[in-house]
């Protein structure tokens, strides 16, 4: 690391936090004093309607990133992301739930080895109406992405700058981050921290955010599973359709030819053929798949696995 090349880089996104952002930059400059290397703050302000890129603009040391509008906390954090400096990159909530003052139990397990350790809210000061759909979501992400943390939901992690060379982040993908480098072979850790209420604002949690996390939830459970074979997912699965199609077909071949039956009025001919034609356009969507990702790692200059390591001795 150069000289003025910061260890620590935090990452805020920030949207409508007026109340929490002078607050929450004083909270953060003590607890990364406290550690003694260099850091920088990076607040990403996400299209704020309110004062809380005026209030930003007179706070140091800080990086201020502004938004021409409202895209997304998902946004925000790619954006903090690709301008972070630091070795060890630490994303937090722009609300004050999250406190700076868990950083170091955070660092302690990276400085183990990790290389992504999230925070977990085990005491979570939050409304049954946002525990009830959280807890659905952690339930379901353990059956579809099978993960090792408990709390995806908490903004407060800590990762090593390397585990964002090849990742960008799309949709609400934020929450699935330690998933999502898990999947690549990175290691994972979960550390328990405080959570407290939100006294200032209003939360930006609602429904519409729900419906577009599961759908990235099921777009990353296709990743998991078949994003370096998608022709085993496709292709399988017209396979299956084909031959149920074909025996369909085949059956109706000897009732016509052997028992004299009438096919006319019948809707299994129909079945049978469309069987047949779906199961061979899957096969062929499978072998388009397979091609175009193996187009997508070549385009980036890499390969479906990651290197840890290379010594010679």
């Amino acid at each position: 690391m150069e000289q003025n090349e910061p260890y620590l880089s935090v990452v805020v996104p920030l949207y409508n936090e007026e109340g929490n952002v002078a607050e929450l930059h004083k909270k953060i400059v003590e607890a990364v004093t406290k550690i003694g290397k260099p850091f920088e703050i990076i607040f990403v302000d996400d299209g704020s309607r309110d004062k809380t890129v005026e209030i930003a603009k007179n706070l140091s040391p800080l990086n201020l990133i502004v938004f021409r509008k409202n895209f997304g906390q998902t946004a925000a954090f790619d954006a903090g992301f690709k301008s972070a400096r630091g070795e060890v990159i630490i994303t937090l909530d722009g609300d004050l739930q999250n406190d700076p003052a868990d950083i170091p139990l955070l660092l302690e397990k990276i400085d183990e080895g990790y290389d992504v350790v999230s925070g977990w809210r085990f005491k979570r000061q939050d409304p049954w109406s946002k525990k009830i759909p959280s807890r659905i979501a952690n339930l379901l992400r353990k059956i579809l992405i099978q993960d090792t943390i408990h709390d995806s939901g908490c903004s407060l992690k800590a990762y090593r700058r390397e585990c964002f060379q090849n990742v960008d982040l799309f949709g609400e993908m934020h929450r699935f981050i330690p998933a999502i480098l898990e999947m690549d072979g990175f290691r994972v850790a979960e550390v328990k921290v405080s959570h407290h209420p939100r006294i200032h604002g209003v939360t930006k949690y609602n429904w519409k955010r729900g419906m577009k996390g599961f759908v990235d939830m099921m777009s990353i459970w296709f990743w998991r599973k078949y994003s370096y074979r998608p022709l085993h997912l496709f292709g399988g699965g017209g396979v299956i359709l084909f031959t149920v199609g074909v025996g369909i077909l085949l059956w109706m071949f000897i009732e016509k030819m052997f028992f004299d039956a009438s096919l006319a009025e019948r809707l299994w001919p129909l079945v049978g053929i469309f069987f047949v034609l779906i199961g061979v356009q899957l096969f062929i969507s499978g072998l388009l798949a397979d091609m175009i990702v193996r187009s997508y790692y070549q385009g980036k200059e890499r390969m479906n696995y990651t290197i840890r390591e290379v010594r010679k001795q």
